[in-house]
């Protein structure tokens, strides 16, 4: 073996450890479950951020805002209801949905 040979192994090495790490680390970020919160707490919670995605669910999740100043261009704001621990249907604010297009003919 070379005496250089070690340093390309290990740098791969380290390489492959900070990237899946890193992946580990944003898969692990979790969002906030309506449903273990208050109608009132979500609502607020959504004031406070202006924007955040929230899950509704196990295998549910949405961004929702609070105004349209956090939605893109040619998008506009669509009234959003969650469910929470105190609701079935609370309204949590908005979601930002694409405009539609009127056909003219």
């Amino acid at each position: 073996m070379l005496p250089g040979s070690f340093l390309p192994r290990w740098i791969n090495a380290a390489a492959i450890l900070l990237f899946v790490s890193a992946s580990a680390d944003a898969w692990a970020q979790s969002r906030p479950l309506t449903l273990r919160m208050s109608c009132a707490q979500a609502q607020g919670l959504v004031a406070s951020q202006r924007a955040i995605v929230l899950s509704t669910g196990p295998f549910t999740y949405d961004r929702y805002v609070g105004s349209s100043g956090s939605c893109a261009i040619g998008e506009t704001l669509d009234p959003a209801w969650v469910p929470t621990a105190d609701s079935a249907q609370c309204p949590i604010g908005y979601r930002c949905t694409p405009r539609s297009s009127l056909s003219r003919n």
